[in-house]
């Protein structure tokens, strides 16, 4: 994260819905689902641009359904969608005047962009666009640390004919070009700025070889409700964790919580990865999602479509797994937040309003006991299904018996649970607070 970022400006209400929303979908689509090797693929394998431009005439992309997709997204839950509409590589998914480095210029032959705005917009979903600052297939971007040819003999003579002034009028333009094109955009994810970065004589690039202040200037001009992310190297809006969960909430440097959203992929790969089958369950993708909201943050979750631009099987199933689970518990989620209670052991709590939830990760035998709640709560219930759950406070001295167990500590009060946990990923009991 950028040193500095502040959390979203408080006493805007044009930002309330990221905070509300709780879950989005990411979606990761490009040349490189062609290689289906993982969306670095040029990087990593060193692929030369003249060679990766191969893929441009093969991209048909003739399963394109972004409506199919919207669908899924809003069935699981999420109320917001953020598409790469260029990554590192270069490719860009829309109709740029700047390049001819686009979907419209393959057997596809339209602006994916356009599509995948007016499909997700009308199943109300609020929409993102993820922008990479790096372009490895631009003339004029400078060989770096990431780039394919920071190995190549030639790279400092490379570099000697390459202008980051050039480059950066040319990534500023396209900038202007997505914020006046599709209306509203809701949410501007960049990635990512690398200035500490070196290699051999390389530099890394930093906030002043991309303009970065001129830049969000301009993204603010454009779009002045706009929600965007930390990877500028200058504050912005919220902290974007990326492959790990927070263990509590994120704090500033003046110990004041961050507005944060933990992108996550579903297997490690964020473009399609054909051979990748380390896919993550469905009761670990909503124990993440809970755990994010009981600590005051968001889940960006990845699709990688495959190279005909439909989603995985597997990515499918992940998705109608979440459904399942939001479709009952959905009002534990939206709109919920941090308590500020200490939950049980293996427990996590959220809460709206006058009711608190109570996520149980690891669901006990008979009785669970919540520290400092006695006196506090008018009602329980299961959440899938609205049955009840019994209450009851024992005594600090009572004395543990045959048929009786021991007292707990003043202030506790216990849940008397079903022996059968119900038969959902993560099982909620939905507490009336007085």
């Amino acid at each position: 994260m950028s040193a500095g970022t502040t959390a979203l400006p408080a006493g805007r209400p044009e930002h309330a819905w990221f905070a509300e929303a709780r879950l989005g979908l990411f979606v990761h689509w490009g040349l490189y689902a062609l290689p289906a090797r993982h969306e670095w693929v040029m990087s990593k394998e060193q692929i030369h641009p003249d060679t990766y431009e191969r893929y441009q005439r093969y991209f048909e992309a003739d399963r394109y359904d972004p409506r199919a997709w919207a669908r899924a997204a809003k069935a699981a839950g999420m109320r917001y969608a953020v598409l790469t509409t260029k990554h590192h590589d270069g490719f860009c998914l829309w109709d740029s005047a700047l390049t001819d480095y686009t979907t419209v210029h393959t057997p596809f032959g339209r602006d994916a962009v356009a599509e995948f705005v007016e499909a997700f917009r009308a199943e109300g979903l609020r929409v993102g666009f993820y922008h990479s600052l790096l372009d490895w297939h631009h003339p004029d971007f400078p060989v770096d640390v990431h780039h394919p040819l920071r190995d190549d003999p030639a790279a400092a003579e490379l570099n000697a004919q390459r202008s980051m002034e050039r480059y950066r009028a040319y990534l500023h333009g396209q900038v202007r070009e997505l914020l006046t094109g599709y209306g509203t955009v809701d949410y501007l994810f960049f990635d990512f700025s690398y200035g500490q970065d070196s290699y051999r004589g390389l530099p890394g690039k930093g906030a002043a070889d991309w303009g970065s202040e001129e830049l969000l200037a301009l993204v603010r001009e454009l779009q002045p409700g706009i929600v965007v992310n930390d990877r500028l190297e200058v504050p912005g809006d919220l902290v974007t964790p990326e492959q790990y969960q927070p263990s509590g909430p994120m704090l500033g440097a003046d110990g004041e919580p961050l507005a944060w959203e933990a992108c996550q992929t579903l297997n490690g790969s964020w473009g399609f990865d054909r051979d990748n089958h380390d896919y993550k369950s469905v009761p670990l993708l909503v124990r993440m999602l809970v755990d994010g909201v009981a600590n005051g943050g968001n889940l960006l979750l990845n699709v990688g479509p495959t190279g005909r631009g439909d989603l995985d099987p597997r990515a499918l199933a992940s998705l109608d797994g979440l459904a399942t689970w939001m479709d009952r518990h959905g009002r534990a989620v939206h709109g919920a937040g941090p308590s500020g209670g200490t939950p049980p052991p293996d427990c996590r709590y959220t809460r709206r309003g006058d009711r608190l939830y109570l996520h149980v990760f690891s669901w006990p035998l008979g009785h669970l006991h919540l520290p400092g709640m006695a006196g506090k709560v008018a009602y329980a219930q299961l959440l899938d299904d609205a049955s009840e759950i019994a209450l009851e406070e024992i005594a600090p001295d009572q004395q543990a018996q045959t048929l009786v167990p021991g007292g707990q500590p003043p202030g506790t009060l216990t849940l008397r649970l079903p022996t059968q946990p119900p038969a959902v990923a993560v099982p909620v009991v939905e507490l009336f607070l007085r």
